[in-house]
């Protein structure tokens, strides 16, 4: 009797222990949300689950990988700092992936009162019966429904997407879709932007590691493909086995949308097969070359059906993330290709990432056919034709007359020396611009607005990549800005 009533403590020690944690945790997400907002905190932190403590560590949990590492990546050390402030016998902060079966402690639901303490926390703390554990359901078995769609491109993953600022929103909706189908608020899936920014790379690594993790069945087609075996079914009146197979699939993903427009009885089939899909907790992905409201010449209906779930665009990409991409390719072919030679491209090649591969698996194949190192001039050589099409360049003064007309100032205000923020604003992004779309030096660009010094150049650098992280509209402006430049 002895032995089960110690046991009974040690049960409803550990439970209070727990409350206690949670607490705790419900302080520091208190500050978590006051301090990234509450959309940051709802998307990123608000799944987070609290753990044991061993010694002066304490394990947070996470539902998946991603957010596993994202959340080690950008908040890691601030949830140390603010553990160690509340609990300062903890000093360090483990981040798990949450193990199947495992129930770690969590914060009170918005507006629950937490026991005030220990005590309270230990009668509430009273071990109850064990819940029956829930019978689990058969798993479905993973294939690519090759019957009905494109196989999947082996090479395109998400180890082999380079993220960066312009695409890194889309990459994580579709890593959230990867590891948890038909999740709330992200069914349907929309990715959209200009060509060759990785929309397809994206949609055939969701596929991928749905396959990977053996749990459905997937189906990748264009929307031209889906137009012709629609027409096909039709003509040999097979319409009802289509429709069937297209909607026994467990995600169903749909390439370039736009190529619907003006195919009014495929939208029709195709906005049928979405919410029967749908309303079967069915996952679908879907990309286009613009946001769903701007597809003009699609039905209402299913303009407003697909922007109903997650809308991701992917920007054009930023000369950062160019060189990312370039040194990832150029590692992974085995050539030493010199930095020097990669910013060439990077400044060169600029609207198409597919263009930008392509220039540099030309360079790489020319090596080593011939056997001759890459050099900036064998480049100029190799790539003359793609280099002569890139040649556009845009000037300065072209730069400052489109975002004076933009922000509605006077041309003569980007040389001027008024400091009125109405003004300086977008002198700062013109000089901006300037460094990312042209060759100039920083002096050169700093004498086109009005003699202006060198570090002033880079004043306006530092600060408008500054507020482009900070504020999503003024980010969206400047890359306006920067398409309309480059178009």
């Amino acid at each position: 009797m002895t032995g089960g009533l110690e046991g009974y403590d040690a049960v409803a020690e550990a439970n209070a222990q727990k409350s206690v944690l949670a607490i705790h945790w419900s302080r520091i997400c208190e500050r978590l949300k006051a301090e990234v907002g509450e959309v940051e905190y709802r998307t990123w932190l608000r799944q987070i689950t609290v753990g044991p403590v061993e010694e002066d560590e304490i394990t947070l949990y996470l539902p998946t990988r991603f957010l596993r590492d994202w959340v080690r990546g950008q908040y890691g050390d601030r949830l140390g700092t603010l553990w160690n402030a509340e609990v300062p016998a903890i000093r360090r902060v483990e981040l798990q992936v949450a193990r199947p079966g495992a129930a770690p402690a969590t914060p009170p639901t918005d507006g629950a009162e937490a026991p005030a303490t220990l005590a309270a926390a230990r009668e509430e703390a009273a071990p109850r019966p064990a819940a029956p554990a829930p019978v689990a359901e058969e798993p479905r078995h993973a294939e690519v429904r090759s019957d009905l769609a494109a196989p999947l491109d082996p090479r395109f993953t998400f180890d082999t997407f380079v993220v960066g600022k312009p695409n890194e929103f889309a990459y994580a909706c579709a890593r959230r879709v990867a590891e948890r189908p038909s999740s709330p608020g992200f069914n349907p899936l929309f990715l959209y932007g200009g060509v060759g920014l990785g929309k397809t790379h994206l949609m055939h690594a969701i596929g991928a590691e749905l396959l990977r993790e053996g749990r459905v069945s997937v189906a990748y087609m264009s929307a031209e493909k889906f137009m012709y075996r629609f027409i096909a079914a039709i003509r040999s009146q097979s319409t009802m086995e289509f429709k069937e197979q297209l909607r026994s699939v467990d995600v169903l993903m749909i390439d370039d949308l736009q190529f619907l427009i003006g195919k009014d009885n495929t939208q029709e089939e195709f906005f049928h097969t979405f919410n029967a899909l749908v309303d079967a907790g069915r996952q679908i992905v879907v990309s286009a070359d613009k946001s769903p409201s701007d597809l003009s010449g699609l039905e209402d209906r299913l303009r407003t059906r697909l922007g109903c779930g997650m809308v991701a665009d992917i920007h054009a990409t930023t000369f950062e993330l160019r060189i990312s991409i370039l040194e990832a390719k150029a590692s992974a072919s085995g050539v030493v290709v010199p930095a020097k030679v990669l910013e060439f491209l990077a400044h060169k090649i600029t609207s198409n990432v597919r263009e930008l591969e392509g220039a540099l698996n030309r360079l790489i194949a020319h090596a080593n056919l011939f056997g001759r190192p890459v050099t900036l001039e064998a480049t100029q050589d190799v790539l003359h034709d793609i280099l002569k099409a890139h040649d556009r360049r845009v000037t300065i003064e072209e730069i400052q007359r489109k975002v004076a007309e933009h922000w509605n100032i006077r041309l003569t205000d980007m040389s001027s020396a008024r400091r009125a923020r109405a003004v300086a604003r977008p002198r700062q992004v013109a000089m901006y611009l300037a460094k990312q779309l042209t060759s100039r030096s920083l002096p050169e660009i700093g004498r086109k607005f009005g003699n202006r010094d060198h570090t002033t150049v880079m004043h306006a650098v530092t600060r408008v990549t500054e507020l482009m992280e900070q504020d999503p509209a003024f980010a969206e402006d400047v890359e306006l800005l920067r398409r309309m430049l480059e178009s």
